[in-house]
């Protein structure tokens, strides 16, 4: 029998350790929204994007702190030289 996938907003919510309502803000909807979206067991092509785009914004912004970090390192090694 196949497992029945979590629906997406649950799931996220879940994996980024942040409430309906936080998430909401992040992207622009409101909680009650995105409640109404679990409970139907239905996303918008909107929303479901709007979440997609948030979750690269937050792997962009850990890569860029990753750069910046290895980039600080460099100029330590070489300003101790």
């Amino acid at each position: 029998m196949e497992e029945k996938e979590v629906h997406l907003v649950k799931r996220v919510s879940k994996e980024l350790g942040l409430t309906y309502r936080e998430l909401g803000e992040a992207i622009g909807y409101t909680e009650s929204s995105l409640k109404k979206s679990v409970y139907d067991n239905k996303i918008s092509i909107q929303l479901e994007k709007a979440i997609e785009l948030y979750i690269k914004n937050i792997q962009l912004e850990k890569k860029i702190f990753e750069i910046e970090k290895m980039k600080q390192n460099v100029m330590d090694f070489f300003k101790n030289k």
